[in-house]
């Protein structure tokens, strides 16, 4: 097949790193490799592969396949207690036929808003059984944005965790992971017990090949209704084979899921976990001591987790039983997503951790773009990585042109799981010759190591010079003293656009606004020296650790 024009057009270095990633033989060493791809029985390659006739490339099918291939291994180990594959198997087999009979199923959509437990993994499981659509709830939605969500997606079942109970509109059926007073009706509407439904089932059988159902994420907005983006459930394992080309998970190890569920990555986590028969370990809330413990005392083999989670683990004085990680056991793969992984915060997580740490730079829409493995996170702190198998990463400049290394553009990506756009009819990403824009700014080195300069749209014009954030927060962020901070373009009378810093500093630190802004004008630029620093407490985060920008003081 002819390359593309764009194809035709990259630079040597690019070309080179391209055609070595598109190859199907690095995901069938992938495959082969963690163990997903091996030798089995008849027996149970038949259970096998009647389930994935049944659900195709799904996490029904995986948990499916999981029943047939290894019965009586744990499959989720959370805060209640434990759930091997046979089990969840069949309680999803029972809670399907309960969605059904409840009017939930093909075209009525069943929303989950729950922390992480095996709850919200059952209704998944479930729901692709049956074929019912799925959207994942960010469990920080205000009421008001809740209402927006369900105008938006008419979804026909919620279920939520009992905390979640009063945010939840009126409308749908809402399903609570646990009813201390017994089901019944409530305020007019009709309020079931994921646990009785799992008990009764329902009359008939499950479909023998449901249509495939799709899951819904909501993009991570802090303000209005969240854009609800399509994920198709994979075809092939080829977008697994990607990530594993880069990141060396394992069949059969346990897994200890920090990230929410809710969240890409998150999720992805889980897809992943179900792929290679993990046993997966969730909690419902994040304590550096209690990710700590739920690593080193379920001997944690891999975990995922987000940026923020990582800082909150440095800051803390938590150890596990004997150490950070404990005497005998250290985690094999520590992966991160979902917000910007700064580069002095990976390079002092591996100092006291160990060189275990994978950062996936991608986003909701466009799914992974680039990972960064410990060796290039030692050598050029601040990379997002490399693109991994199967993944087409390209620079454009203003004139959509491949860039060379070192020549800052825009960031565009194609790989195997395409996004479908979003449910709303919204606007789509920016596409190039069939490749998607990220909505980032940033340049390739000629290693192909991917650098992030910034968001395209944070880019302000002060004074008549472009001046981009990203470096001027990542230089304050290094700054001795200085535990976190976010810098942002605000409006300046003299200058049309400014930029200001709120910043974040270690206790005792001596740092002033003048301190901060000589630095900067040492190492940047005149134009690049914040107009306003404010100093924080701290900054304010969503629950996948982004800031949230419209809650910063002085923001305006």
């Amino acid at each position: 097949m002819a390359a593309s024009p764009l194809l035709q057009n990259l630079s040597a270095t690019a070309r080179t790193a391209y055609e070595l990633g598109s190859g199907t033989a690095r995901a069938a060493v992938a495959l082969t490799r963690s163990g997903v791809v091996r030798p089995l029985g008849p027996g149970r390659l038949y259970g096998m592969g009647r389930a994935l006739l049944r659900y195709g490339h799904s996490v029904a099918a995986a948990y499916s396949v999981g029943a047939a291939r290894h019965p009586y291994r744990l499959a989720v180990v959370d805060d209640h207690g434990l759930t091997t594959y046979a089990e969840l198997d069949e309680r999803t087999d029972r809670l399907g036929l309960a969605l059904l009979d409840s009017g939930a199923g093909p075209g009525a959509p069943v929303g989950i808003l729950c922390r992480n437990s095996a709850a919200p993994v059952e209704v998944l499981v479930a729901a692709g059984k049956v074929g019912a659509d799925v959207v994942l709830v960010n469990t920080g939605l205000s009421a008001e944005q809740l209402r927006g969500v369900q105008s938006q997606q008419q979804l026909h079942t919620i279920v939520a965790d009992p905390e979640f109970r009063d945010v939840v509109p009126d409308g749908p059926r809402l399903v609570l992971t646990s009813t201390p007073d017994g089901p019944r009706a409530a305020g007019g509407r009709v309020l079931d017990d994921l646990e009785l439904m799992v008990a009764r089932g329902g009359p008939g059988e499950l479909p023998f090949r449901p249509p495939r159902s799709k899951q819904i994420v909501l993009t991570s907005g802090t303000t209005g209704t969240p854009k609800g983006a399509k994920r198709p459930h994979p075809s092939t394992l080829a977008p697994a084979a990607s990530i594993l080309s880069a990141m060396p998970l394992r069949a059969g190890e346990t897994v200890h899921i920090a990230a929410p569920l809710f969240h890409t990555w998150g999720n992805a986590g889980l897809l992943l976990a179900a792929l290679h028969g993990s046993t997966v370990v969730l909690r419902r809330r994040f304590t550096p001591e209690g990710f700590l413990a739920a690593v080193t005392e379920r001997r944690a083999d891999t975990v995922f987790a987000v940026p923020v989670m990582l800082q909150r683990l440095l800051e803390s004085d938590a150890t596990g039983p004997a150490g950070d990680w404990g005497a005998e056991h250290t985690p094999r793969v520590v992966a991160v997503s979902g917000s910007a992984l700064p580069g002095g915060q990976a390079v002092a997580f591996m100092d006291r951790f160990g060189d275990n740490l994978y950062n996936l730079y991608g986003s909701t829409e466009v799914s992974w773009v680039s990972i960064a493995g410990p060796d290039d996170l030692r050598d050029a702190p601040g990379t997002a990585g490399r693109a991994p198998a199967g993944t087409t990463l390209v620079i454009l400049d203003e004139q959509d042109r491949p860039a060379g290394p070192g020549v800052e553009g825009r960031v565009f990506v194609g790989n195997d799981l395409p996004f479908e756009g979003y449910t709303g009819g919204e606007a789509g990403l920016e596409e190039r010759d069939g490749l998607l824009g990220t909505g980032d700014v940033g340049h390739l080195d000629e290693q192909g190591r991917l650098f992030l300069t910034g968001r395209a749209d944070d880019m302000i014009v002060s004074g008549g010079e472009n001046v981009h954030p990203g470096p001027v927060e990542d230089l304050i962020s290094g700054l001795d003293g200085v535990r976190e901070a976010c810098v942002l373009g605000v409006d300046d009378h003299d200058f049309g656009q400014r930029l200001a810093a709120w910043v974040v500093t270690e206790p005792g630190a001596d740092l002033t606004a003048d301190t901060i802004r000589d630095r900067v004008k040492s190492d940047l630029a005149t134009f690049a020296v914040p107009r306003d620093v404010h100093f924080l407490d701290e900054l304010p985060r969503n629950q996948t650790g982004k800031v949230l920008r419209k809650q910063l003081p002085g923001r305006s």
